[in-house]
């Protein structure tokens, strides 16, 4: 009886320890820190059958603490609005992407040279970056 208390006492931290799971990140407070952590993966660049595709996945991923997304290619401005879906506030993953959702923009070959981003979080803060195109080329 004594060791199965003491594996009991031993196993308790290790429950209480477990990090929240991800999908409840739905606030600026919350994803800030993460999007600050990520920043290098926050756009992929994909060639694709004659174009290119500019992924904004991790982002979307992340859409419940955001209030908007702006962006441009070749230009500082980040005056485009890339459009994400709601929230799926009330379900099991408000942050998952809907399965019939394509977060990439269609662009023409080798038209990207930088693109700069600007998360606008629900708290009103902005993040930027900019990045050059190998930056953010995927193989």
């Amino acid at each position: 009886m004594r060791r199965l208390s003491r594996a009991v006492a031993l196993a308790a931290p290790l429950v209480a320890a477990q990090p929240a799971l991800a999908q409840h990140f739905t606030s600026a407070a919350q994803i800030r820190p993460i999007l600050e952590a990520t920043r290098a993966s926050w756009l992929a660049l994909r060639p694709w059958e004659g174009k290119e595709l500019l992924y904004f996945t991790h982002l979307e991923s992340w859409r419940c603490g955001m209030a908007e997304v702006r962006f441009s290619v070749n230009s500082t401005e980040a005056a485009r609005v890339w459009e994400m879906p709601p929230c799926l506030t009330g379900t099991a993953q408000p942050n998952a992407i809907p399965a019939d959702r394509l977060p990439y923009a269609d662009l023409p070959a080798d038209a990207l040279q930088t693109v700069t981003v600007i998360v606008v979080l629900k708290d009103g803060t902005e993040l930027r970056q900019d990045y050059a195109r190998a930056q953010i080329l995927m193989p």
